[in-house]
């Protein structure tokens, strides 16, 4: 079992992906909280949490962990601090900890910032460049509009799709999830929307042909 530091763990997104870890065979997750009065949600449910603060020093959060998924945010109130330097905070703490695999939520559209979320896609652009330097492995999701449909499973998955969209957050739970394993995607970022092939079988053709 391989335990699984979930970054962002009590956001919309990131409460999925601690469930999808707690049923699978071979992870464990471990939910990372800024407040004391957040453990009661997880533990409840036998999840293991760890305190931290992206704001603040976050070295603590990853002795022990195997693997780390970026989900977090600032929901834009705090989107340097969070979700930019707060990334890099923790991108260096799993590298001090020498962390197998780093999982990083991004954005379609950081690779050219602009309009009202400017700001918010310069800072993902700013953390997903310091994990492409880092010298940890990593995979990078770059999926189009978040909704809360429910998820279908199914995706469309390139470098580069050149197109808009939305998906469902279970779906980019679960193609996180699925970019945990060592040899899916590594060291590369793709973009993904609502599509017509299997998460599984989506990111695996990426591997193949990238």
């Amino acid at each position: 079992m391989e335990k699984v530091l979930v970054a962002g763990a009590t956001g919309t997104t990131g409460e999925k992906i601690i469930k999808l870890l707690n049923e699978a065979e071979n992870y464990h997750p471990v939910a990372m909280v800024r407040d004391a009065g957040q453990k009661a949600q997880f533990e409840s449910q036998g999840i293991a949490t760890v305190m931290g603060d992206l704001s603040k020093d976050v070295s603590n959060t990853t002795k022990g962990m195997d693997k780390v998924i970026f989900a977090a945010g600032s929901g834009g109130t705090d989107v340097v601090n969070v979700d930019q330097e707060g990334a890099k905070r923790l991108i260096d703490a799993a590298k001090k900890e020498h962390i197998n695999k780093f999982v990083m939520l991004s954005s379609m559209g950081v690779d050219n910032p602009r309009g009202e979320l400017k700001e918010y896609l310069q800072a993902k652009q700013n953390a997903d460049h310091y994990l492409d330097i880092s010298g940890l492995t990593f995979t990078i999701v770059r999926p189009g509009a978040l909704n809360n449909k429910e998820g279908i499973g199914k995706i469309k998955l390139s470098q580069k799709l050149n197109e808009r969209g939305e998906i469902p957050r279970w779906d980019v739970a679960r193609t996180l999830v699925k970019s945990l394993e060592n040899d899916v995607s590594k060291n590369q970022a793709f973009e993904i929307l609502t599509g017509e092939t299997k998460i599984e079988e989506a990111v695996k053709e990426f591997q193949m042909f990238s």
